[in-house]
């Protein structure tokens, strides 16, 4: 029998596979005008335990589309809203998110970011044990920082990390951090 939280593990696999690979191919309405401006895979350490000690293992899976800048948000420094997917390999805590990505140049090929937004997973909410990763709530808010270097045109390699957390507005906040590799393909 399987787990059910192995079941919306893959499904989320499923579904951002999917809906990359439709934006990656222009399947996808608006795909060929501009809409995707980037998409990125990566590699990321699973529960690094950068604010609390680690209670999850395995290595997560990291894909994300990085859509066109919001031009009427100029004013401040123009986002990019972005959709991804952590799919731990393990049977741990995946997650669907979504929000704003702000990227700065520091020279011609190294660059910095930072985003924010949500996050929904399918890990545990709370347990009786206190050995499992107890994150409160299904919904959480996702910070991320990522500093890279620009290869090509088109390539780019960065590091990222990943945090989310209900922010102590459930009773438990243990909160999950990702670390890793990625790689940008820009349009």
């Amino acid at each position: 029998m399987l787990h059910a939280g192995r079941v919306r593990g893959k499904t989320i696999a499923v579904a951002a596979a999917a809906l990359a690979a439709g934006l990656a191919t222009g399947d996808a309405a608006g795909a060929e005008d501009g809409l995707v401006s980037e998409l990125k895979l990566g590699v990321q350490y699973h529960d690094v335990g950068l604010f609390e000690t680690p209670l999850e293992q395995g290595v997560d899976l990291n894909f994300e589309i990085l859509f066109a800048r919001i031009k009427p948000l100029a004013f401040v420094w123009s986002p990019r809203p972005h959709l991804g997917a952590h799919v731990n390999t393990s049977g741990d805590t995946s997650q669907l998110y979504f929000g704003l990505t702000w990227t700065f140049d520091v020279t011609d090929r190294f660059w910095v970011a930072f985003g924010g937004g949500g996050a929904v997973h399918n890990g545990k909410l709370s347990t009786r044990n206190g050995e499992d990763l107890q994150l409160g709530s299904a919904a959480q808010f996702r910070w991320t920082l990522e500093a890279g270097v620009t290869l090509t045109e088109h390539h780019r390699l960065s590091v990222m990390l990943d945090h989310v957390s209900n922010a102590g507005l459930a009773r438990e906040n243990v909160g999950l951090d990702t670390l890793g590799v990625r790689y940008g393909y820009r349009f």
